[in-house]
This record gives C-alpha cells, structure tokens and sequence, in this order.
C-alpha cells in the first residue's frame, strides 16, 4: 500500500496528507518517520494534499500535536480519520 500521509513521530496527533484527491471512505496507510511504522484507517473527509488528517479522537479544548509540538486547541470535536484545518483547530497565540 502507498504512502497517503506522513507523521514525523509517534506523539503526534496528526498526519500530513502526501497525496491528490484523498476522498473520505478511503482505507489510508500513514507512515510514522521516527519509529518507522506504518499505520492504516479510514479517512472520513475529502482531505487536499497537504492538510492535516486526525489520528486520534480529540475533544473540544484538546491540545494538538505535530512535530511533538503544540500547534492549537480544539474548536469542535474531531474523530480520527476527519480532515483537521481551521475549521476545528484555532493557535493559542491569540
């Protein structure tokens, strides 16, 4: 199975999406950099390349992680496998 998104390590919350045209009901194979693993679920959103996917449930309030690093909070439930952008994510900065 192809590469359809990356994540650089095991405690991050989200994948980047590596491909065109990811379509929601689509069975996905991530691979985790620094463990060197690879991972598989369904993707429940169209997500643009690019994008980040969720690889865990996060409730509103929730810190999200990327690079180990905290990225934003949590606006609005996200399932795993749903497309994770500013619709549902907002920076601590402000």
């Amino acid at each position: 199975m192809a590469t359809d998104f990356i994540v650089h390590e095991a405690a991050d919350g989200v994948g980047v999406v590596v491909v065109e045209g990811l379509k929601a009901g689509t069975e996905c194979s991530g691979w985790i950099m620094q463990e060197n693993q690879t991972i598989t679920f369904k993707i429940l959103d169209d997500i643009p390349i690019g994008h980040k996917v969720a690889l865990k449930d996060f409730a509103v309030g929730d810190t999200v992680l990327k690079y180990n690093t905290d990225i934003g909070k949590v606006v609005a439930p996200i399932k795993k496998g749903q497309h994770l952008h500013v619709h549902n994510v907002k920076t601590k900065r402000w």
